[in-house]
């Protein structure tokens, strides 16, 4: 249990620009977005003739792999995490202005397929439902129906994403009287699949297995890692309440790197928040968070919570969690039962009686 600290996660700060920016500045919606723009030159300027050099007959036996290799470790260690929220964010919130509209599509559906994500999924799946659901049960990706301290039930959350996720998608849009949604992810979702599958059998398998397929299965296995890390904590009292069905991580690297987005809580919250205001939102309401016994965790990233909650590790956990203002809990060991109430199953009466 940590004191609230000094938080050092970014924040904007005017500064005098160069006239690459200010060039871009003229095309973009909001001066704060510019790292993107610097992202998105390093990720066309090194994945894409990277990827495009693995099918070309150049590289030939050990020469090949090691290349595959690199390839793998620039898109999943360097790109995948800093790109993954640079397109959670212009999901929120567009990116380019109206005139120039047709280079919001750029993210999404080209660079997107050297990262792991099929054209317009992350969009549809994101907007179009959890946010609409807030992990709620109607939300197919909602961590409730699990034990979510269990890594067996969070591998049933995974494959099932994996494998029918899609159909769950589909039918949840079906549901809520939105055909035209449903069938535009289920057909976009499938063509991607076959023509992965088509680059396998008749282009090049392992080009299109080191290019394509394993970022696509990896940044998925990161995406529900993720979510369930920043959704493993519910109160069974209140599942609604955005305080206690989220977390917030704050000064961790990853926060530096991925556009704050530790600040979980305050996303749900205000979900087109600007990513370098939440550092002040938290601050301005900190006394709503430690009403609602809001789990903020110092240091630590969603994945680490994640990671260590696999692990049962709840001890460490709760030495990394903030008391807010010095008695929001008692001891580690109140903070310790709160998270594993937070952790448990809901029943299938449950999850009835707060479906919608």
């Amino acid at each position: 249990m940590r004191a609230f600290p000094e938080i050092t996660d970014p924040v904007f700060e005017k500064k005098n620009l160069n006239g690459f920016e200010k060039y871009f500045l003229t095309k973009i919606r909001d001066e704060r977005d510019l790292p993107f723009i610097y992202l998105i030159f390093k990720i066309t300027m090194v994945m894409v003739p990277s990827a495009i050099l693995l099918y070309l007959p150049v590289l030939n036996g050990m020469l090949w792999w090691s290349w595959a290799v690199v390839h793998l470790i620039l898109c999943l260690v360097v790109f995948m995490g800093p790109y993954t929220l640079m397109l959670h964010n212009t999901s929120h919130r567009p990116f380019f202005k109206r005139e120039y509209d047709i280079w919001n599509k750029y993210i999404p559906w080209f660079l997107g397929i050297f990262m792991g994500q099929s054209p317009d999924l992350y969009f549809i799946h994101h907007m179009g439902m959890h946010h609409n659901e807030g992990n709620m049960p109607e939300d197919k990706s909602s961590t409730m129906p699990f034990q979510r301290d269990s890594f067996l039930g969070f591998l049933h959350y995974y494959f099932r994403f994996m494998f029918i996720g899609i159909i769950e998608l589909a039918q949840y849009f079906f549901g809520k009287k939105k055909k035209s949604i449903a069938n535009k992810a289920a057909i976009k979702e499938y063509s991607y699949t076959i023509i992965l599958i088509l680059l396998c059998v008749f282009v090049n398998l392992g080009a299109s297995m080191a290019v394509f397929v394993i970022p696509l299965i990896l940044v998925r296995l990161g995406m529900m890692s993720g979510n369930w890390g920043q959704h493993s904590f519910v109160d069974p009292e209140n599942p609604s309440n955005d305080y206690t069905n989220s977390i917030t991580c704050i000064n961790a690297t990853y926060n530096q790197k991925c556009f704050n987005d530790g600040y979980h809580i305050g996303h749900h919250l205000v979900p087109n928040m600007h990513w370098t205001d939440m550092p002040g939102e938290l601050q301005k309401n900190l006394q709503k968070y430690a009403d609602n016994k809001a789990l903020i965790f110092d240091g630590l990233d969603f994945h680490m919570v994640w990671l260590n909650l696999m692990l049962k590790r709840y001890k460490w956990l709760a030495s990394h969690v903030v008391n807010i203002n010095g008695n929001t809990f008692e001891s580690e060991e109140e903070i310790i039962e709160i998270m594993k109430q937070r952790t448990r199953r809901f029943s299938k009466e449950q999850l009835k009686l707060h479906t919608q």
